[in-house]
Formats: C-alpha cells, sequence, structure tokens
C-alpha cells in the first residue's frame, strides 16, 4: 500500500516538473538526485558485493531505473498522467512473460486470469475516461509499455540473480551503475541554465527531488524487499492499484470519479487476489 501510494503519486510529480523541464532533463535529474541520495549506502557497501553480481546490478539499473526514467517523462509530454499510471499496470502482464520465457517460471492458468482480470479493470479506467482526455495521445503510451517491459525484466534480475542482497545495498548499487551516466548526461543539457533564469525553476526541482527520493530510491527499496519476500508478479501487481491513486488526485484536482471508475477499480482488486491466491 506504501508503494500504491508513492508511485501513484510520481506522474503528477512528473507533470509538475514537465512544466519547465524537458523530459530528458527530468529523467536524468531524476536518477542523479536518487542516486546521490543512497550515496553513503552505496560506499558503504561496496565490497559486499560480488563481481559476478555487478553486471546484473546494471542491468537492473538500465531496466528498473534509467530507461523507465526517460521513457516516462517523454511520455508524459503528450499523455495525461493518470492514462500513464493506468498503462504502467502493464507491468505484471510482462514480469509474467519474461519470467516463462527467460527464467523458467511456469505460468498457471489461474494467474494469467489473475493478470488478464486487472488488465480489464485498467481498460475500463482507461475507456471512461480519467478527466484528462483531451491530453492524451495513444501513440506516446507505446513509451509507457517499453518501460513495463523493462520493469518486467528489472523485477525477475532481481529475484533470481540478486537474490540475498539486502534491498537498501541493491538499491544503492543499482542505482551508483547508472547515476553517473545519468550525470554525465544532465551536463549537456540546459537543466542548470534554468535553474538559475527561469521563473518556477526551483519548485519544479522540488517536485522532481520528491519524485527522486521517494518514487525512485525509498520506492525500489521497497520493491526489492516485496520481491524477496513474494514473488515477481505479486510484487508487479501493485502496478494495477497505482491508477486508483491517480483518480484520487484527479478528485483532489477537481475530477469527478464516475460509476465506472468504481466498477474499474473493483476489478482491478479481483485481478490482484487471483494472482495472489495462484500458486
Amino acid at each position: 500500500m506504501v508503494l500504491t501510494f508513492i508511485w501513484g503519486t510520481s506522474f503528477i510529480l512528473i507533470k509538475k516538473g514537465l512544466v519547465v523541464f524537458a523530459s530528458d532533463e527530468l529523467g536524468a535529474l531524476r536518477i542523479v538526485i536518487a542516486c546521490l541520495s543512497l550515496l553513503p549506502f552505496a560506499i558503504a557497501n561496496l565490497r559486499k558485493i560480488a563481481p559476478d553480481r555487478w553486471k546484473f546490478l546494471l542491468l537492473s539499473g538500465l531496466l528498473g531505473n534509467l530507461f523507465p526514467a526517460f521513457l516516462f517523462a517523454y511520455a508524459e509530454t503528450e499523455l495525461a498522467s493518470g492514462l500513464a499510471g493506468v498503462l504502467n499496470s502493464l507491468t505484471a502482464l510482462f514480469t509474467l512473460l519474461i519470467g516463462a520465457a527467460l527464467f523458467r517460471q511456469r505460468i498457471t492458468w489461474l494467474r494469467m486470469a489473475g493478470i488478464l482480470v486487472g488488465i480489464a479493470g485498467t481498460a475500463m479506467l482507461i475507456f471512461t475516461g480519467n478527466g484528462n482526455a483531451e491530453t492524451s495521445n495513444a501513440f506516446y503510451g507505446l513509451f509507457i509499455v517499453i518501460a513495463t517491459i523493462c520493469y518486467g525484466g528489472s523485477a525477475n534480475i532481481i529475484k533470481f540473480r540478486l537474490q540475498g542482497i539486502h534491498p537498501v545495498v541493491m538499491s544503492s548499487m543499482a542505482l551508483l551503475t547508472v547515476g553517473p551516466l545519468a550525470a554525465v548526461y544532465l551536463g549537456t543539457t540546459d537543466a542548470f541554465h534554468k535553474l538559475q533564469v527561469t521563473e518556477g525553476a526551483w519548485e519544479a526541482l522540488l517536485y522532481i527531488a520528491l519524485l527522486a527520493v521517494f518514487s525512485t530510491a525509498i520506492g525500489l527499496i521497497l520493491l526489492n524487499k516485496l520481491i524477496h519476500i513474494s514473488t515477481p508478479v505479486f510484487a508487479s501487481t501493485i502496478n494495477y492499484l497505482i491508477p486508483i491513486v491517480a483518480l484520487m488526485w484527479g478528485v483532489l484536482d477537481g475530477e469527478t470519479i464516475q460509476t465506472w471508475h468504481y466498477l474499474g477499480m473493483v476489478v482491478i482488486l479481483a485481478g490482484v487476489f487471483i494472482v495472489n491466491r495462484a500458486r
């Protein structure tokens, strides 16, 4: 539930940051700030990581952090934040499929049924609208689909290749592998110039900092812990609950929730229950 709230809020924070910063600037800032927030833990535990684990930490950092940070920011330049949150629920499906294809995980009919029920619930939320339909562009949703494929790969790597590493250590190390890449790229942008001359830039940076510390750094730690004590598929089903939080933010912003929205939420919860019960 904590992860659901943190990540359900991330989409509106991205929108706030995009008011001033370009999508690539936001993505780079997000990763750099998240890396810096966990840097003390990374430095303190560098010697605890076996050499053969670093390639998987890099893959986890790229797939679970760096690529999605840029993809989501770019998608939300044209896509409503609520719809972005809905499409994010596809993570559960791709986690299941990648686990079966690359990590020999068995797909049961009940588990697949739960995934499909959850997707049906998110589809209900898509087609009944989210209060910002006029800003939606379905083409940009493809970038979020690619990001959810990345998330699915990262979740399986964490479970099957990085098992046994403490969640805080794993998160800090994964961000350490990609933080310098983001920092170098950030130096080629106009982000620092905007902070000096653009009105509202520091406020936008605050939103990005909240996004980086909570959604990326703390959220990654909680996700790693959840994957270790459950399964990648169950951990990824929290993405079905994220649209509900996105809709709640919409209500606070003056949007209305229709009957179909409530029904969609119930269907989503049913999907999560079925996946959790499947063995």
